[in-house]
């Protein structure tokens, strides 16, 4: 692809950007392994740490059945995401793929909506990082921990991709860690009468008294907030060997991956704590089953585990939101001087990282943690369902290929997500709409000045 002095070689190196200092593209360096474990550090294998309380008692006592349906209902989206990176592997993900599929002014929007979403992720994960850590440790104010944590994550993302694909390594290493000591505690207490005293039982996904098909469809979303992240694997593709199959093949790995996590944690959880009228509060409710079952020691793990959780994810969303904006500014989406640079050794877009950085400390002082997260999911979701009308318009309209994987996939992915968009609260709904108008000024600007083009032909296979 040739775009606006941009040269682009199957999606992996990029020479000539304009705004980079003639330096080459992004480094292809990642290897299939490093995507899935970058893609399970953002979304995060210990996601039901959080969400345990809130989502048991809002399925009534079913959360291992919400999460196995909001894993079926997110796979349909993540192979949406595949099937769009092996046609156009681009740093852009979601502002790419509908630029080609769909329209110019269709991707700008998709990218300037999906921003949101990337800018706010790291400024969550911050904002976590600083409360549970002031818990921990009330001799170091919350402020204090929120400046550490950004300029941290922010030093991580600038020393390169390298140096994110090992933080990631090793995220991941002591999360597992700490799922096989929670499953394996939680084994031995079953096996000598805690809880229901019995690995194997079907109350987790169906207990006829409590069981109500409404409450297990109003906790889904809670659910699928655990799976978000999965689609910044598809921003790495510049930095990833052999991106059209290794992008596809990571993204759904790792939404099979986490589900069967999430699937099996919440399921001995349930077991172990059958009554969840009884949590209190809900919020610690996985800590106090993991008190329950492994002493303090392992309660204390988990508190510190949803500290690690959002370090990794602050470090990956952050680098996703890098590229995302390189992406875009390469393409003259953005203001090439600032989203477009890339370090001339690292090979980083280090003003972009420098920004994400910035924003996350200064709204970590400002906002508290309900608002924070609120916001996220209005630009993920409709990102999301971007890609998959951008799967429908390439694969099904243009190429005319198979119908059920072309149309009907794509089409439930879509459906899912803006289901789930609709859900968002009152708050998320106002700053999304500020966003996207102050993101259709910007395009009007565009416009005007011919800043947007049709993208070149794309090949038929």
């Amino acid at each position: 692809m040739t775009n606006n002095g941009t040269s682009v070689s199957s999606g992996v190196k990029t020479q000539g950007s304009s705004g980079s200092s003639g330096t080459q593209g992004l480094r292809p360096v990642l290897s299939l392994g490093a995507l899935v474990l970058f893609g399970l550090a953002f979304v995060g294998p210990t996601a039901p740490y959080t969400f345990f309380g809130v989502g048991a008692v809002q399925s009534h006592g079913h959360f291992a059945l919400v999460y196995l349906i909001a894993m079926i209902a997110v796979s349909f989206t993540a192979v949406s995401y595949g099937k769009m990176a092996a046609a156009f592997p681009e740093a852009g993900s979601t502002y790419a793929y509908a630029s080609k599929a769909i329209h110019p002014i269709a991707g700008y929007l998709a990218g300037w909506i999906i921003i949101l979403d990337y800018i706010l992720m790291p400024m969550l994960c911050v904002i976590i990082v600083g409360v549970t850590s002031n818990k921990l440790v009330p001799s170091i104010p919350y402020s204090a921990w929120v400046v550490l944590t950004a300029i941290a994550i922010t030093g991580i993302n600038l020393a390169g991709i390298e140096m994110t694909s090992r933080a990631t390594v090793i995220f991941n290493a002591v999360l597992a860690v700490s799922v096989v000591w929670f499953v394996a505690a939680a084994v031995w207490a079953l096996t000598h009468g805690v809880g229901r005293g019995t690995l194997l039982s079907l109350e987790p996904f169906y207990l006829r008294r409590s069981f109500s098909l409404k409450a297990v469809m109003g906790a889904t979303p809670v659910a699928v907030l655990s799976f978000l992240g999965f689609d910044g694997i598809s921003t790495l593709a510049e930095d990833a060997k052999d991106p059209q199959k290794n992008i596809a093949r990571a993204t759904v790995l790792v939404c099979f991956i986490a589900g069967v996590l999430f699937v099996l944690q919440t399921y001995l959880g349930q077991l172990i704590w059958p009554d969840y009228t009884t949590f209190s509060p809900i919020e610690t409710a996985f800590s106090d089953i993991g008190r329950r079952i492994g002493g303090p020691a392992l309660a204390y793990l988990i508190a510190l585990l949803v500290v690690g959780q959002a370090w990794a994810s602050g470090i990956t969303s952050q680098a996703s939101a890098s590229r995302l904006l390189y992406g875009m500014a390469r393409d003259g989406r953005l203001p090439r001087l600032v989203f477009g640079y890339l370090h001339p050794k690292r090979r980083t877009p280090t003003h972009s990282i420098l920004l994400m950085g910035g924003i996350a400390m200064v709204a970590g002082l400002l906002l508290d943690l309900d608002k924070a997260a609120e916001l996220v999911n209005f630009g993920a979701c409709a990102g999301f369902m971007a890609v998959n009308l951008s799967v429908i318009g390439y694969y099904f309209v243009r190429l005319r290929r198979n119908w059920w994987t072309s149309l009907v996939s794509p089409a439930i992915g879509f459906l899912v997500c803006l289901w789930i968009w609709l859900s968002v609260s009152s708050l998320a709904m106002k700053v999304g709409a500020v966003w996207t108008l102050a993101g259709v000024a910007y395009l009007l600007f565009l416009l005007r000045r011919g800043g947007l083009r049709l993208p070149a032909p794309q090949p038929e296979g």
